[in-house]
């Protein structure tokens, strides 16, 4: 299907100010936004981390103030990686050497700037097999400038030991951030088990949706779709969330992501085999590109059994407008897409839900300016 693998890394991360932010009394903007950011993003991009810590601590001597510097500099930039990876126009080794300049820029404000802790206690986390721990520790740092006193647990923590660290250190609430979809169902049971203890929790990132309608959906106690909201409902304690139903969502009944996640395995195997015999060019791929096509194929059903678990369609076929720019800005052609959309719908023939939502994935992906959009 592919030469590269789809996955959105850096690209769905891209809301950096998802579950970080401003709030309180408004910090002056950085000093001339643009023109720092296009800075900041030379110096990373080249993997310049002197240069890029030197620019921010430089900023911070002159008086622009860190929490702007986090959210008008290393944000917007790390918005702009995700631009450049998606379109190609940089590698996956140059996002990720990027990003990693920015974790050291964000160290070094942190560093520069240590406030005493005059609020209460907040953990803050990576849902379960969420990698993309950057922008949960901007969140992470805004709360430690506005006061509080923050346990930064880092990526992809484990629901168990999550709940343990809750007993060790009784916090106010625990701030959960998610940037990919496909994160969902842990994070279900992730912010659950928080309540249990009674914990509340604050969702954020681009993984419960631009809306938080998957936050809702789930139980999160609140939302927040920018850093300086989620700061201000914790200032004011405002967590407490809608009165959930009694009964779960009817659509958790009919088992379809249950046993759509048993039968992965067999469904990619079977998948790359009928894919190899109705996609002609396949016959001339070398083992990267036979595993970058596996790796896609195990995207496209990660997100189909996200979407059977919040019951949202638009969801999938989000995804698939996404990825077909992905692979458009590679050079592979919309067909590879459709046609492996086309072998899951042959093969789910006893998911309904599945199939339905994957002839929508069809059409998304047949749409005239598929192949264009960015």
């Amino acid at each position: 299907m592919s030469t590269l693998s789809t996955s959105p890394g850096i690209g769905n991360t891209g809301n950096t100010g998802s579950i970080g932010g401003t709030a309180g009394v408004a910090a002056p903007p950085v000093a001339s936004p643009h023109e720092a950011v296009g800075r900041y993003l030379e110096h990373i991009g080249r993997g310049d981390e002197f240069a890029a810590i030197d620019l921010v601590l430089g900023l911070l001597e002159e008086g622009v103030d860190a929490e702007r510097l986090l959210l008008d500099l290393v944000a917007p930039a790390q918005r702009r990686i995700g631009e450049l990876w998606a379109a190609n126009e940089w590698s996956v080794a140059r996002e990720h050497g990027a990003t990693a300049v920015s974790e050291r820029a964000v160290a070094a404000i942190a560093a520069r700037v240590r406030p005493e802790p005059t609020r209460g206690r907040l953990t803050v986390a990576c849902t379960d097999g969420e990698y993309h721990a950057l922008p949960t520790r901007l969140l992470a740092e805004v709360l430690r400038l506005r006061g509080w006193r923050v346990d930064f647990l880092g990526a992809s923590v484990p629901g168990p030991h999550l709940i343990t660290h809750l007993h060790q250190t009784g916090p106010d609430a625990v701030a959960l951030g998610c940037a990919l979809a496909t994160r969902l169902p842990r994070a279900h049971a992730t912010l659950t088990a928080c309540q249990a203890v009674g914990v509340p929790v604050l969702a954020g990132g681009a993984g419960f949706g631009a809306d938080g309608r998957y936050a809702r959906l789930l139980g999160a106690d609140a939302w927040a779709p920018t850093a300086d909201v989620a700061a201000d409902r914790l200032e004011r304690g405002d967590l407490a969330g809608p009165p959930r139903p009694a009964d779960a969502p009817a659509h958790f009944a009919d088992e379809e992501y249950t046993h759509l996640t048993r039968r992965r395995a067999e469904l990619l195997t079977r998948a790359m085999e009928t894919l190899a015999r109705a996609y002609p060019p396949m016959a001339a791929y070398d083992l990267h590109q036979v595993d970058a096509t596996a790796a896609d194929l195990g995207h496209l059903l990660d997100f189909l059994a996200t979407a059977l678990y919040v019951d949202d369609a638009p969801l999938f076929t989000g995804f698939i407008g996404w990825t077909g720019a992905v692979l458009a800005a590679r050079g592979v052609p919309v067909e590879a897409l459709t046609v492996g959309l086309r072998v899951f719908h042959d093969e789910l023939r006893d998911f309904p839900r599945a199939r339905h939502m994957l002839v929508q994935g069809i059409e998304a992906a047949s749409l005239p300016g598929t192949d264009q959009e960015t």
